[in-house]
């Protein structure tokens, strides 16, 4: 790592309105650095990289480029300086294929001046093969699952060769493997000099690849630090600051994960809070054998191909597994939102064979379901935070045919009082609210609803510490209230710390069924890459 910065942002400051998003932050990225970003939602760190990638043009401020003054006015002139950006919220064009994103606006072309399509799947192969993905470069963005699209994101950000690349949660929708194949990917960017600015929640992650990292608070820097030298309890003191307790209640999972003060009546330890296996009340949900033959094979989906699992009243079950385990499959299939075809084996709820058509036939029994995207799956970022709110629970809202709009009201002030969720009004729109928000509004929208069971598909992705802890409160108090969850999540703490057991998926079969106080995230690892599990119970 060099000492000579390749990026220096000096006093950088920016307005929305009357907000103080920015005021007058330095920042600055070295050759062959990895400098972690860090902040709560809301803390300015989406606004400084968007004015670094030229996304934002109208600010206050210096950035050079090697000691030279720099002012970009789009995202391309930050790309011919060097800049390359990977955003949270992916950045493709569904409709066009892998390689065709690979290469927007830059397609090779023949001596004809035709697009040369043979040289484009050629070259979307090669740096796919850089990250070590296989991916079918001809195959429709819009089919590949949330972190199959993550990885042809970063691939198309390190096709444009920068010197500096911004990666925003670039693991948030990867399971481990695929995580330790980007780190290696960092790795080797590295030795090749380029600075990399990362931003992410996780804060194991940071203090594995990050050389510094900057803390965003308010606008402004609260202070500059060493992960692998800094106590993380001081860290996250910085990003909310005040001091902070655990994460989970029961005390630090075994990577260590803590969080912000939030937590202090949060996750309550889980595993270790149930009650005795012989109090245990009847199972809520009853997964017999459960497999799916679609009509039509989707590449990248992995259908239920024999799976056992029980949820009982109560109790909040993990869903383990590497990257297309199958999932987000069993979780849509068992909300009425899975691949058409023939289905076999038996699943009871409550007692009574359960087979919805389609999701509103799930709500109706009672089932809610929170899925993996919120944005392009759960939410309209135009529609107000009320009207988003109550959209599957209007038939409780609804007289003779009329919304009672009095009785609405009053459900979005009473829902929005008890998730803590910050907006300026009920009217606001979804967009304008952070990650954290929106995602308590999603969880809002179900729970108005009522369900006896919540199906929850990586709940607290993209979300900061404190809204994790907050969501994990939650959580706890919809279980200690008797509902069902069962929680899909790829980060092995979150699963560990929340969950009372953890059913590992390999392949769409169910190939362990853990209890989560007696287990290690090596032990989930293990199971879902084909070696052995301690308690391993294929039922």
């Amino acid at each position: 790592m060099g000492d000579q910065a390749v990026v220096t942002m000096t006093g950088i400051a920016k307005r929305f309105g009357g907000v103080v998003a920015l005021a007058g932050v330095d920042f600055a990225v070295r050759a062959g650095e990895v400098h972690a970003l860090l902040g709560e939602n809301g803390a300015g760190k989406s606004t400084l990289i968007n004015i670094l990638s030229g996304i934002v043009t109208d600010h206050d401020g210096q950035i050079a480029i090697d000691g030279r003054p720099a002012r970009f006015a789009g995202p391309a002139e930050a790309q011919a300086a060097g800049i390359a950006t990977i955003h949270q919220e992916l950045d493709l064009v569904p409709a066009l294929s892998v390689a065709e994103n690979l290469v927007l606006g830059r397609e090779p072309r023949t001596p004809l001046r035709t697009l040369d399509r043979k040289a484009m799947v050629r070259a979307a192969r090669e740096q796919l093969a850089r990250l070590g993905v296989d991916i079918d470069p001809r195959r429709p963005v819009g089919s590949l699952r949330v972190g199959e699209q993550q990885l042809v994101e970063i691939a198309k950000a390190l096709s444009l060769h920068a010197r500096v690349l911004v990666m925003d949660e670039p693991t948030a929708a990867l399971a481990d493997a695929e995580v330790r194949r980007l780190f290696a990917t960092i790795a080797g960017l590295r030795r090749h000099g380029v600075g990399i600015v990362y931003i992410s929640h996780r804060m194991e992650e940071i203090e594995s690849i990050a050389d510094r990292a900057t803390v965003l608070r308010n606008g402004g820097v609260a202070g500059t630090v060493r992960p692998g030298r800094t106590d993380r309890q001081r860290i996250i003191a910085l990003m909310v600051g005040r001091p902070v307790e655990s994460l989970f209640d029961s005390g630090t999972t075994d990577s260590g994960t803590t969080g912000g003060d939030a937590a202090g009546d949060a996750a309550t330890g889980a595993a270790g809070s149930r009650p005795p296996a012989g109090d245990a009340p009847a199972p809520l949900l009853e997964v017999d054998d459960l497999a799916v033959r679609p009509k039509v094979v989707r590449p990248g989906r992995c259908e239920p191909a024999g799976i056992h699992l029980t949820v009982r009243p109560g109790e909040i079950v993990g869903l383990a597994g590497l990257m297309g385990a199958g999932r987000t499959e069993l979780l849509e299939t068992l909300y009425g939102a899975g691949s058409p075809g023939r289905r076999t084996g038996e699943v009871r709820l409550a007692g009574r064979p359960y087979a919805p058509r389609d999701p509103r036939a799930a709500l109706r029994a009672g089932v809610g379901f929170v899925p993996e995207d919120r944005r392009r799956s759960a939410l309209v970022l135009e529609h107000p935070v009320g009207r988003s709110m109550t959209l599957t629970a209007l038939g409780r809202l609804t007289t003779v045919g009329f919304v009672r709009r009095r009785r609405e009201r009053a459900a979005v002030r009473r829902t929005i009082a008890e998730l803590a969720i910050k907006t300026p009004s009920a009217a606001a729109p979804v967009g304008a609210l952070s990650g954290g928000n929106q995602q308590k509004v999603v969880f809002a929208r179900q729970l108005l609803a009522e369900p006896r069971l919540l199906l929850l598909d990586e709940p607290t992705r993209g979300v900061d510490i404190g809204a994790k802890a907050e969501i994990y409160r939650l959580l706890r108090r919809l279980a200690d209230g008797g509902m069902g969850i069962l929680l899909a999540s790829s980060e092995l703490p979150e699963l560990l710390g929340v969950c009372d057991r953890v059913v590992v998926l390999r392949r769409g079969r169910a190939v362990a069924d853990l209890a989560a106080a007696d287990s290690t995230g090596e032990e989930i690892l293990a199971a879902a890459m084909g070696g052995t599990a301690a308690g391993r119970d294929d039922r």
